[in-house]
């Protein structure tokens, strides 16, 4: 996919709730690192009355929606996640080509 065709799509945001769990984070990133994709924006939380649940959301602009869906259905699947929730947003016009 050429740069200005990413560009042209919206950004998905993943947020996924699991267990906090060491092996969660990279299960959930290595979904985007074995496609060579680099997320927009990465952050994660730890709360809960004993520190026991873990939030991470991710930001990724440019993603297929079909991809998209496929990789929150696969996050759905790894241990220790109970919710993963997406939504896309719109590609802000660059205020100095207006």
């Amino acid at each position: 996919m050429s740069a200005s065709t990413r560009e042209s799509l919206p950004t998905t945001c993943f947020s996924v709730q699991a267990c906090s769990e060491p092996s969660v984070m990279s299960r959930v990133l290595e979904l985007f690192v074995k496609r060579g994709l680099v997320p927009t924006r990465i952050v994660s939380d730890v709360s809960g009355p004993a520190d026991d649940l873990l939030t991470i959301d991710i930001q990724m602009r440019g993603l297929e929606p079909e991809l998209a869906g496929y990789m929150a259905r696969c996050m759905r699947q790894l241990a220790y996640v109970d919710c993963v929730l997406t939504s896309e947003r719109g590609t802000v016009p660059d205020a100095r080509t207006g």
